[in-house]
């Protein structure tokens, strides 16, 4: 399920795991992001998920202390949980020797739900900020099934994400069904917008059609939809994508060819529904 192999992960990310899990109340550490599907970039934060429990807090002076003394210039200072709210949950933002890392909390009661929510097919969208399109129920459950795990000495973590061990389903189904109908609707809302020169309230709509099509491409094909950062790229290589959806629908946007994103969608329309795994 992770892009990476143990001996391929970022020496980095080794030593701050084994850093990390010195901290009290951290119950395991995970690399996600970009680094964990293979699509980093030399400017690519690495991003660490901490494990942690409600009835065992993450004792956040122990946390502050080693952030300070990771952090390049001395002064990283983490949030407390839910201070960056209530999807992204808290975490704190460092250099480390030239590297930009993100330490983001994910508390496992949560993770625990996400997984029960994704395997039964259990849509639901939350509105978080740097999120465009939103924070779905199955967000946690998305993460833990593409991440690498570098430390969880309880196992907790691999047991909840062996019980994904195919994409589910049921939530295929789901997100099939939320969003196959969505993309028509909204093109025809932009298109009343455009006429009463309400071009704000367009473009939103564009927007919201698209991310209704890439959703329906993840979840035929069985992919894993992380967050809205490189959604065109993922969903365009997905299995019965659209010929160079990602090329096609950005040259859309850039223009608010409603025409050419109706043609987009007519097409992802005509795709075969999500297959029952």
């Amino acid at each position: 399920m992770a892009a990476f192999t143990p001996t391929s992960l970022p020496p980095l990310a080794q030593s701050l795991a084994e850093r990390l899990l010195d901290v009290p109340g951290v119950l395991g550490v995970a690399l996600g992001g970009s680094y964990a599907t293979g699509t980093a970039t030399p400017s690519s934060d690495l991003d660490l998920s901490l494990a942690y429990e409600l009835a065992r807090p993450l004792d956040l002076a122990t946390l502050t202390a080693l952030c300070r003394e990771l952090d390049d210039g001395g002064k990283a200072t983490p949030a407390a949980p839910g201070g960056w709210g209530p999807w992204v949950d808290g975490g704190a933002w460092l250099t480390v020797g030239g590297q930009r890392v993100d330490f983001i909390y994910r508390e496992l009661g949560r993770v625990e739900r996400s997984v029960q929510d994704a395997l039964a097919g259990r849509v639901e969208l939350h509105i978080q900020v740097g999120h465009p399109h939103g924070i779905h129920a199955h967000h946690y459950a998305a993460e833990l099934a593409s991440c690498a795990l570098l430390r969880d000495p309880s196992g907790r973590l691999e047991q909840l994400r062996a019980e994904m061990h195919e994409y589910p389903s049921r939530l295929a189904a789901a997100l099939e069904a939320q969003y196959g109908w969505a993309p028509e609707f909204w093109l025809d809302a932009a298109e009343k917008g455009l006429k009463r020169g309400d071009l704000h309230y367009a473009q939103g709509c564009a927007y919201q059609a698209v991310m209704a099509q890439v959703q329906v491409l993840c979840a035929r094909a069985g992919v894993w939809l992380l967050n809205e950062k490189g959604a065109l790229a993922r969903a365009g290589g997905c299995t019965g994508a659209p010929e160079r959806f990602a090329e096609r629908t950005q040259a859309a946007l850039s223009i608010l060819d409603l025409a050419a994103l109706r043609a987009l969608a007519a097409e992802v329309s005509a795709g075969s529904p999500a297959p029952d795994r």
